[in-house]
């Protein structure tokens, strides 16, 4: 299912939300040689929303998850997102 207006396009395979914003996380844990049980145990994070969050099959994230990413990760949002402009 594709829906379509003059400023946004979101496409909704799989029943998940696929955007112009790339999750880039797993990419980045994997750069900085993190595991998700370190991630949970430092942010007390519940392991099942990281796992969503790490596997792409999240419709969104929390800015205090977000937060909560960055601290463990010493990094920002722009590390761990990507915006990906639509090609049209």
């Amino acid at each position: 299912m594709v829906i379509n207006n003059t400023n946004w396009k979101l496409y909704l395979p799989n029943d998940y939300y696929i955007s112009m914003i790339k999750n880039m996380l797993a990419e980045y844990m994997l750069e900085k040689d993190v595991e998700k049980r370190d991630i949970t145990k430092l942010t007390k994070m519940d392991r099942h929303v990281l796992n969503r969050i790490y596997k792409k099959k999240t419709k969104s994230i929390t800015f205090d998850n977000l937060n909560k990413l960055c601290f463990a990760l010493d990094c920002t949002p722009n590390d761990l997102f990507r915006y990906v402009p639509d090609e049209n």
